[in-house]
């Protein structure tokens, strides 16, 4: 079936075009210093900070159509903004009120000459919002770049209306037994609904005017008020995209065409029916469901969301089977009015791999036209890749390619279904991927600046930002200093990397007024994750915490406040305060030692996890390989007893990672292809994304678990900075059980590229390409051979 029009008259196919392209103020830079001319403005009598869902408009008059008309854009909680009902913006890029983020884009390609109509709409959560959405109060604003564009400008010329349609569909709390922190449905009666508000030529006559508010419009560091500080989006538009799902999977008491899902064949659904149609997307994703009906006049149709189904207890078994079990999840309804052609779509995109519509009809049919989702999350082009004579490592490549897709958004998230909070534990193996995968580091410079921002008075980044509820977790301030130093190894911008040095003091600080006169951490406040092998503890209402968290002496927390404190020293005495780096290296050096003297078992040659040595995890051990608080010459026996005694805490597929950078550092990376298995088996279970954690897992998609993908290329292949700024390059390859492996990667100066093959029992053919003016070495059984440009070694 091709849409006509009036298809647009809930909310525009947004997906058919590309989001309009950011554009710069260049025209008029005086907006970063200066008061805006434009107000926010609100509907009169809305509640400030309530749910609620508004709708504001504005017909402009141009005399010809221009070439360039750039207008600057925000609202709260959120807003989608519409030209001549087309949908070309939406935003802001998540952020807090002292960091409010403005959209800036060009109109011209969307305006005609005549009449054009402007429309936005915005939404506030109200006390149910998402976590990750924080909020000063309901507003919206637009600003013209120049006085050509200034008509646009919000204030009371602005109509507005509220949209009495919209009610929250509250979570099921009680249901799901899990924490889910996404914000609530939507509930739409179509009865109610301005059906055309966005297209030219709707009569909006009923509307009322815009109320401006009292304060003016500013950018950040002006004026004795807070309020939003206005600061540019740093990000590009989020791609969206039209996806069809893949199949029905179930249906009754009325049963599809064959090409119902393709668009071609509608459903109808009788007068006082109940229907349900169970859908398969084939893979989980983020997407905007949208939903096409005509007819059925106070029909109620559910669409629940889920990642997986369930069985009658609760687990998910095989992904793809769906005989015995049933769905569970979020949820939205929509109200049919009896209209034709209406299109429901919620306001934020949903995740889901299984979609369930159920259908309740009244005294009149009602037919589905279409559905299908739109696509949506950051745009990160896949620009590296990866092959080897094992297919299967392919497939783990697709999947966790797609996981770290499905968690990078405005920002990054843990996990797109429950939670699309950004951690810094999780943020770190994200940067990593997206660095090596598509060259991208706009996101990961966003979140760097964002838990810069979170900082609390003691000193601590929060583990989560943005978030409307604080949460710390001080070894996740850890690793914030650790991904600065991540991305000064990649990229060059020393200016950026400096502006964290303050910041980077004060993480350190907080754990070191916390180390005991043993030399070990002390008690600490806060929550110590680490890793969720470590069951919650009731007590302390807190889980994978390691033992000697809270009331001192954990060899964990301590090595991994020496691992931090390494990297400072070498950011502060590359970037110039020697001193400083001295003093850290020299803390760290005191930390390893009193760790190995108290916690060593030389009976078990291994680390204990306290002094008392009741317990031992592949964690401690771990870290005394990354920090060498064993000696060199005995790391590698060390990892492989770590690797094989199953009696100790096992890392799970989260810190896996920090147990692969060990086997990089004591070049036993030909160890890591078995590792795999877990991830093998996770393929072979139906997931089209990678778990949280082994079975039973809460979340089918968390991008921690993705990290598989950095390295294939950067332990597999070998390719990694050899110099802070990617300046030089080490191709240090470990092939394991493979005969061939062969990556590509984005590099700041163009691509790197390596193809290894054995040659014999322990030689090596490599094919390596390095950017023009890019050197480096590469590293195999202890031979190391110098590189630049295209090469073609054998090494015997």
């Amino acid at each position: 079936m091709r849409l006509n029009l009036f298809f647009f008259s809930f909310l525009v196919l947004f997906a058919a075009i590309l989001p309009a392209q950011q554009a710069s103020f260049s025209h008029n830079p005086a907006l970063l210093t200066n008061y805006w001319d434009a107000r926010w403005i609100a509907c009169p009598d809305a509640p400030a900070t309530g749910f609620g869902v508004y709708h504001f408009r504005k017909n402009i008059d141009l005399t010809e159509k221009p070439a360039r008309f750039v207008i600057h854009l925000s609202g709260d909680h959120r807003y989608r903004f519409f030209v001549n009902g087309q949908s070309v913006c939406s935003g802001p890029a998540r952020s807090d009120p002292q960091h409010w983020n403005f959209e800036s884009i060009d109109l011209a390609p969307f305006l005609t000459t005549g009449a054009n109509t402007l429309a936005a709409v915005v939404w506030n959560g109200g006390s149910n919002a998402p976590y990750a959405q924080m909020s000063y109060r309901t507003g919206f604003l637009a600003q013209g770049d120049t006085k050509k564009e200034s008509v646009v400008n919000t204030n009371a010329s602005w109509k507005c209306w509220v949209n009495t349609a919209y009610t929250a569909e509250p979570l099921d709390m009680a249901r799901l037994q899990t924490y889910i922190v996404v914000g609530d449905g939507e509930r739409v009666d179509g009865r109610r609904y301005p059906w055309g508000w966005a297209l030219p030529g709707y009569n909006d006559s009923a509307w009322g005017s815009a109320t401006a508010l009292w304060f003016n419009t500013k950018a950040r560091g002006l004026g004795t008020d807070g309020n939003w500080m206005l600061t540019p989006r740093t990000i590009p538009p989020m791609e969206e995209t039209v996806e069809r799902l893949a199949a029905v999977r179930r249906s009754e008491p009325v049963m599809p065409a064959p090409d119902f899902l393709a668009g071609k064949a509608p459903l109808t659904i009788p007068a006082r029916t109940r229907a349900t149609l169970l859908l398969d997307q084939g893979k989980l994703t983020n997407a905007y469901p949208c939903l096409f009906v005509s007819g059925g006049s106070g029909a109620a149709i559910t669409q629940t969301y889920a990642e997986a189904l369930v069985d009658d207890k609760r687990q998910k078994g095989n992904r793809n089977e769906v005989s015995g079990k049933h769905i569970m999840g979020f949820q939205d309804v929509f109200i049919a009015d009896g209209g034709q052609n209406r299109v429901f779509s919620p306001l934020w995109f949903r995740t889901y791999r299984y979609l369930q519509i159920d259908v309740e009809t009244g005294d009149f049919p009602l037919t589905i036209l279409d559905f299908y989702g739109i696509f949506t999350g950051y745009p990160l082009a896949e620009q590296a890749t990866f092959s080897s004579s094992d297919p299967t490592l392919t497939n783990l490549w697709d999947i966790g390619w797609h996981t770290a897709r499905l968690c990078a958004g405005e920002t990054y998230y843990d996990c797109p279904y429950y939670e699309q909070l950004q951690y810094t534990g999780d943020t770190r193996v994200q940067s990593f991927i997206s660095l090596y995968v598509s060259g991208d580091d706009r996101l990961m410079r966003k979140a760097l600046m964002d838990y810069d921002h979170s900082r609390i008075p003691d000193g601590l980044t929060q583990s989560r930002y943005p978030c409307n509820d604080m949460q710390v977790i001080p070894t996740f301030s850890l690793f914030w200093v650790s991904m600065v130093h991540d991305y000064w190894m990649h990229r060059r911008d020393e200016a950026f990397v400096r502006s964290f040095f303050k910041g980077i003091e004060d993480v350190l600080a907080w754990h070191e007024n916390r180390l005991a006169p043993n030399g070990l951490n002390g008690p600490m406040e806060w929550w110590h994750f680490t890793d969720w092998c470590w069951p919650w503890n009731e007590t302390e209402r807190v889980g994978g915490v390691p033992p000697g968290a809270s009331r001192g002496g954990s060899s964990i927390l301590s090595l991994q406040f020496a691992y931090t404190l390494q990297q400072a020293a070498e950011l502060f005495a590359a970037l110039g305060d020697q001193p400083k780096a001295l003093r850290y290296t020299q803390l760290a050096q005191r930390i390893t030692k009193a760790v190995r003297q108290q916690c060593w078992d030389s009976r078990r040659q291994l680390l204990a996890d306290t002094p008392e040595k009741s317990s031992y995890s592949q964690h401690a051990n771990i870290w005394a390989v990354l920090t060498d608080a064993v000696p060199a010459s005995e790391q590698p026996a060390l990892l492989r007893r770590t690797m094989a005694d199953t009696t100790l805490t096992q890392a799970t597929f989260y810190f896996k990672f920090y147990l692969f950078e060990a086997l990089k550092k004591t070049k036993t990376g030909d160890a890591f292809l078995p590792l795999l298995k877990p991830w093998h088996t996770m393929r072979e279970m139906g997931l089209t994304t990678f778990a949280e954690q082994p079975e039973p897992t809460r979340s089918d998609c968390h991008a921690w678990s993705a990290s598989p993908n950095y390295e294939f290329l950067s332990l597999v292949c070998g390719i990694r900075p050899a110099s802070s700024g990617f300046r030089t390059v080490v191709v240090e390859p470990f092939l394991g059980n493979l005969q061939w492996a062969a990556g590509k990667m984005p590099h700041p100066d163009g691509e790197i590229s390596v193809r290894c093959t054995r040659k014999g029992t322990a030689g090596l053919e490599a094919d390596i390409s390095l950017p023009a003016g890019i050197t480096g070495f590469l590293v195999w059984n202890g031979q190391k051979k110098p590189l630049k440009g295209r090469q073609l070694i054998t090494v015997e």
